[in-house]
Protein backbone atom coordinates (compact mmCIF):
# COMPACT_ATOMS: atom_id res chain seq x y z
CA UNK A 1 0.00 0.00 0.00
CA UNK A 2 1.11 3.49 -0.78
CA UNK A 3 1.42 5.94 2.11
CA UNK A 4 -1.07 8.78 2.28
CA UNK A 5 -0.35 11.14 -0.58
CA UNK A 6 1.81 8.48 -2.20
CA UNK A 7 -0.27 8.29 -5.37
CA UNK A 8 -0.23 12.07 -5.67
CA UNK A 9 3.55 12.09 -5.29
CA UNK A 10 3.90 9.38 -7.93
CA UNK A 11 1.74 11.36 -10.33
CA UNK A 12 3.77 14.51 -9.65
CA UNK A 13 7.04 12.65 -10.25
CA UNK A 14 5.68 11.15 -13.48
CA UNK A 15 4.64 14.61 -14.70
CA UNK A 16 8.08 16.02 -13.83
CA UNK A 17 9.80 13.16 -15.67
CA UNK A 18 7.55 13.70 -18.70
CA UNK A 19 8.40 17.42 -18.71
CA UNK A 20 12.15 16.72 -18.40
CA UNK A 21 11.98 14.22 -21.27
CA UNK A 22 10.13 16.71 -23.48
CA UNK A 23 12.77 19.35 -22.72
CA UNK A 24 15.56 16.84 -23.41
CA UNK A 25 14.02 15.92 -26.77
CA UNK A 26 13.96 19.61 -27.71
CA UNK A 27 17.68 19.82 -26.81
CA UNK A 28 18.51 17.04 -29.29
CA UNK A 29 18.58 19.63 -32.07
CA UNK A 30 21.68 21.15 -30.43
CA UNK A 31 23.69 17.90 -30.31
CA UNK A 32 25.72 17.60 -33.50
CA UNK A 33 27.60 14.55 -34.79
CA UNK A 34 29.49 13.68 -37.95
CA UNK A 35 29.81 10.72 -40.24
CA UNK A 36 32.63 10.32 -42.73
CA UNK A 37 33.51 8.08 -45.63
CA UNK A 38 36.43 7.65 -47.98
CA UNK A 39 38.96 8.65 -45.36
CA UNK A 40 37.21 11.96 -44.74
CA UNK A 41 36.58 12.74 -48.40
CA UNK A 42 32.85 12.95 -47.64
CA UNK A 43 31.59 14.34 -44.33
CA UNK A 44 27.98 14.54 -43.18
CA UNK A 45 26.95 16.58 -40.15
CA UNK A 46 23.66 15.75 -38.40
CA UNK A 47 21.95 16.48 -35.12
CA UNK A 48 20.55 14.05 -32.58
CA UNK A 49 17.04 14.65 -33.93
CA UNK A 50 18.21 12.67 -36.97
CA UNK A 51 18.30 15.73 -39.24
CA UNK A 52 21.15 16.02 -41.75
CA UNK A 53 22.62 19.52 -41.43
CA UNK A 54 25.42 19.55 -44.00
CA UNK A 55 27.22 17.44 -46.59
CA UNK A 56 30.81 18.27 -47.48
CA UNK A 57 32.54 16.63 -50.45
CA UNK A 58 36.25 17.03 -51.11
CA UNK A 59 36.63 18.45 -54.66
CA UNK A 60 38.96 15.55 -55.53
CA UNK A 61 36.06 13.13 -55.11
CA UNK A 62 34.06 14.95 -57.77
CA UNK A 63 36.45 13.65 -60.39
CA UNK A 64 35.47 10.06 -59.56
CA UNK A 65 32.61 8.03 -60.94
CA UNK A 66 29.08 9.00 -59.99
CA UNK A 67 28.39 5.61 -58.36
CA UNK A 68 31.41 5.89 -56.09
CA UNK A 69 30.41 9.38 -54.99
CA UNK A 70 26.89 8.15 -54.24
CA UNK A 71 28.29 5.24 -52.21
CA UNK A 72 30.52 7.57 -50.18
CA UNK A 73 27.66 9.98 -49.47
CA UNK A 74 25.38 7.10 -48.49
CA UNK A 75 28.02 5.64 -46.14
CA UNK A 76 28.68 9.02 -44.52
CA UNK A 77 24.95 9.72 -44.04
CA UNK A 78 24.36 6.30 -42.48
CA UNK A 79 27.31 6.77 -40.12
CA UNK A 80 26.14 10.26 -39.13
CA UNK A 81 22.59 9.03 -38.43
CA UNK A 82 23.92 6.08 -36.41
CA UNK A 83 26.06 8.49 -34.38
CA UNK A 84 23.04 10.78 -33.96
CA UNK A 85 20.94 7.92 -32.63
CA UNK A 86 23.66 6.96 -30.13
CA UNK A 87 23.98 10.59 -28.99
CA UNK A 88 20.21 10.87 -28.57
CA UNK A 89 20.03 7.67 -26.52
CA UNK A 90 22.89 8.86 -24.32
CA UNK A 91 21.32 12.29 -23.82
CA UNK A 92 17.89 10.89 -23.02
CA UNK A 93 19.48 8.27 -20.72
CA UNK A 94 20.84 11.10 -18.58
CA UNK A 95 17.29 12.34 -18.10
CA UNK A 96 15.78 8.98 -17.23
CA UNK A 97 18.66 8.32 -14.84
CA UNK A 98 18.75 4.62 -15.57
CA UNK A 99 15.06 4.21 -14.80
CA UNK A 100 14.50 2.29 -18.02
CA UNK A 101 15.43 -1.40 -18.05
CA UNK A 102 18.56 -2.30 -20.06
CA UNK A 103 17.82 -2.61 -23.76
CA UNK A 104 14.56 -0.68 -23.54
CA UNK A 105 14.55 2.21 -25.97
CA UNK A 106 12.72 5.48 -25.71
CA UNK A 107 9.93 5.65 -28.31
CA UNK A 108 10.97 7.65 -31.34
CA UNK A 109 14.69 7.18 -30.69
Amino acid sequence: MLPKGGMGNLMKQAQQMQQKMAEAQEELVNIEVEGTAGGGMVTVRANAKMEVLAVTIDPEVLQDEKEMIEDLVLAAVNQALSNAQEAAQEHMGKITGGMLPPGMKIPGM
